[in-house]
């Protein structure tokens, strides 16, 4: 196994362009990276990478190993996956991302039960608002809200949430009660609005008289963490749009109110992202089938919830 350590070592090294990177990603030291790579060089007898103080890029050798290496990795995945698919016993690390509202309220109840049932299977759940990258951030598979922009994954889709947009009773006194997209584009509103290193979309698509139109919101207070979002939104801050399943409770007790109700939002995909592999292994498939049924049934109560008990309207 110590010549396949070595080239699962040598991928993520590429992969993330860091020793040091690769090392916490495999949770193996520093020291221990170094070692497997020179090992590899050293049985190919050639150099990898070019290393500087400041620098770690692959040499022309690094790069056509690359592809290669992937290959042997991806075909004893698949060996190994055929095998435990045989077994009533999978086991190992999976590795699941999700965004911070989701991950809190939906995936992260389901992690428990599920271990419970599979014991030697390990959950490491990540949960951020950003957008990740499944192959250099070594992860099995990340439920999302929208559209992927990576279109060689593949998608098992949950279900399309509706969404609101929302302001606490206070805000509404402050400010008035928006009816209309328009009306929350201009001076006289806040808008809360997620946003982080990357992002590309600073608008919201609401629903008109004339189909769906993008609002170029704007606002002091912004955010990567869409529950922060919610606390501001809570305390008077501003209008903040969120899936229903987020703010249910809030919109029920009345402390969010739903506003620009003639314009609402647009629903939003909710899915998971896999890569084909991924999907072969035992784990993922166990994992993806036990929580879409029961986090889109959860999600469908929530809004049927909402709608059979609107909350306290000031309109």
């Amino acid at each position: 196994m110590s010549y396949l350590d070595n080239i699962r070592t040598f991928v993520r090294v590429y992969e993330l362009g860091s020793m040091s990177a690769a090392g916490r990603d495999l949770r193996i030291s520093p020291a221990v990276t170094s070692a497997r790579i020179s090992q590899l060089e050293n049985h190919l007898n050639v150099r990898l990478f070019q290393r500087t103080t400041r620098n770690l890029t692959p040499t022309e050798q690094g790069r056509a190993f690359y592809g290669g290496a992937c290959a042997v990795l991806e075909k004893v995945e698949q060996a190994e996956a055929e095998v435990m698919s045989l077994t009533d016993n999978p086991r190992g690390s999976l590795y699941v991302a999700a965004p911070l509202g989701m991950g809190r309220r939906l995936i992260a109840p389901q992690v428990g039960p599920f271990l419970d049932s599979y014991p030697e299977i390990d959950i490491r759940l990540r949960l951020s608002d950003r957008v990740v990258d499944l192959t250099t951030e070594g992860l099995d598979l990340a439920f999302f809200l929208g559209e992927p922009a990576d279109s060689t994954l593949r998608i098992r889709k949950i279900a399309d949430c509706r969404r609101v947009l929302c302001a606490s009773p206070e805000y509404i006194d402050r400010r008035g009660h928006p009816a209309t997209g328009q009306d929350l584009i201009s001076d006289r509103h806040e808008c809360l609005n997620l946003r982080f290193p990357g992002a590309t979309e600073f608008q919201w698509k609401l629903v008109t008289p004339d189909g769906p139109q993008k609002f170029a919101i704007t606002g002091r207070c912004e955010c990567d963490d869409g529950d922060v979002l919610t606390d501001w939104a809570l305390n008077g801050r501003g209008v903040v749009m969120k899936p229903v399943f987020e703010v249910a409770e809030h919109l029920l007790s009345g402390a969010l109110v739903v506003v620009a109700g003639e314009t609402p939002p647009t629903p939003v995909q909710m899915a998971c992202l896999y890569t084909h592999r991924r999907h072969q292994d035992p784990k993922t498939r166990l994992f993806m089938d036990y929580t879409v049924d029961r986090i889109g049934k959860t999600v469908k109560e929530a809004e049927k919830r909402v709608a059979d008990q609107p909350a306290p309207s000031l309109a």
